[in-house]
Parts: C-alpha cells; structure tokens; sequence
C-alpha cells in the first residue's frame, strides 16, 4: 500500500492537498490532525467520496515522542504500507509585535512548523532511502520568504524550514527524493478568515486572495512523478505581491 501523509490535513490548505492527492493519485490519504475531530472525519469522508482510500492519525507534530509513538503504532500495524509523499503543512500562528511576544508564542510557532517538519519527516527519510523514491513537500509562507511585521516567530519558523528545504534536497536528490517547498501568499482560509480582505488586496497585484485549490494544484504537482527533477525549490504562489 502506497501513501500520502499530510500534516494539519483536517481543514483549509491541508484538507484541499488531501483532496486533490485523492483525485490525482493512486494513494491511500493518512490524514493528521491534533484537535478538530470532526473536521478531519468530513475530509475522510471527502477523499472516500473520490474513490480513494484514507485514514486519520492524530498526533501533535510538535511533539516527538507523540509523533514517533503514533507513526511506530501505525507502521507495525501496516508492515506493507510505505509513505511515498509527506506533505509537511501543520502550522499555527501567534501573531504580535516582537517586543511583547511571549516565550510561548515564540516556542509554539518555532515547535509546530520546524520541530513538526523534523519530527515527521525523520521518521520516514530512513525507509524513503531504502526505497529509492520519495516526495516531500513544505509548506512555508510569503512570510518565511520575505519577513512580515508582527511576525517575528512565525517569519522565523518557515524561513528556518525554506534553508532545511534546500539542504535536505541535496542530501536525498541522489536516491530519488524530492524536497520542495510551497510559499503562499493570502490564502483564503481559516487562518486568514480574521484579515481585512479589502483593504489587504490593494497590495496584491492579482487583485484578490488565492484559493485553497489553488495552492492544492501546485502541491499535488510537486507530490507527482512529474516533479521529478525539481528539487531544493522554494514556489511562490502568492499573485504577485512577492515576486
């Protein structure tokens, strides 16, 4: 059995990524997710509806012993099954002037995106090698690529993930392995739902806020065969407001 995992898979970004992996692919969809429950049983629901077989695993990315505990219960219970594409997307924000940012809101947001990228992806980069073949996906952020005010912690996390991106593509390209990484921009989703959309679209030259499709096209893309002699990547998908 051949499958995809998304982190943080449960709504927006992630959910679209499970989506079009199931349309796109052969893969059974393990969806991870830490709190919301329900929402990720509606994208199981979902990927069955395309036809495509799928499971949910919960675990906190950021925290190792959780991650490896849950990975290891699953791959004794599956020892045929071999993950083929990790999709690193879980992610939080706790947005706030550095000055006054707390040590917690610094350590959750480094934790989750760069920990969680760790914490995953050296579970599986062992068998990925053996394997010969692998597509690893990050999700990073205009805000890794570029720095945005009132940021600092989440800035710091995914622009720590875009040089671990580029240095583990060298390490694997030679077996087959991709590594790339995927920088939206405003994306309309949970995260951004709080964000005056009108006022911020004056500075995107595309004149609007993505869509969570959108970013899903490019992700099952990179995901593919396709993709295969790109690698160390960072995409900006952001309608022009960095580029």
């Amino acid at each position: 059995m051949k499958c995809a995992l998304v982190t943080g898979g449960s709504r927006g970004i992630g959910r679209a990524i499970c989506l079009r992996l199931a349309s796109d692919s052969e893969y059974h969809i393990l969806i991870n997710y830490q709190a919301n429950q329900s929402a990720a049983e509606e994208t199981l629901a979902e990927v069955q509806k395309l036809g495509r077989t799928g499971e949910i695993l919960k675990f906190d990315v950021s925290d190792n012993d959780d991650t490896k505990s849950v990975l290891e219960k699953w791959q004794e219970a599956n020892p045929d099954a071999v993950v083929e594409v990790i999709v690193n997307n879980a992610g939080i924000t706790r947005d706030g002037l550095f000055m006054w940012m707390s040590h917690e809101d610094w350590s959750k947001v480094i934790n989750t995106s760069l920990n969680g990228f760790y914490n995953v992806t050296n579970f599986f980069i062992q068998k990925m090698l053996r394997n010969k073949y692998g597509r690893i996906v990050n999700m990073v952020s205009v805000s890794g690529v570029k720095g945005t005010a009132g940021q600092t912690n989440y800035s710091a996390a995914k622009g720590a993930l875009v040089g671990a991106t580029k240095a583990l593509a060298q390490e694997v390209a030679k077996r087959n392995i991709t590594v790339n990484a995927v920088a939206p921009g405003f994306v309309r989703s949970d995260m951004t739902a709080e964000l005056d959309e009108k006022e911020l679209i004056k500075m995107i030259p595309a004149n609007r806020f993505g869509e969570v499709e959108e970013v899903a096209d490019l992700v099952g893309f990179l995901a593919s065969k396709k993709a295969g002699y790109i690698t160390g990547e960072i995409i900006n998908i952001n309608g022009g407001i960095y580029s």
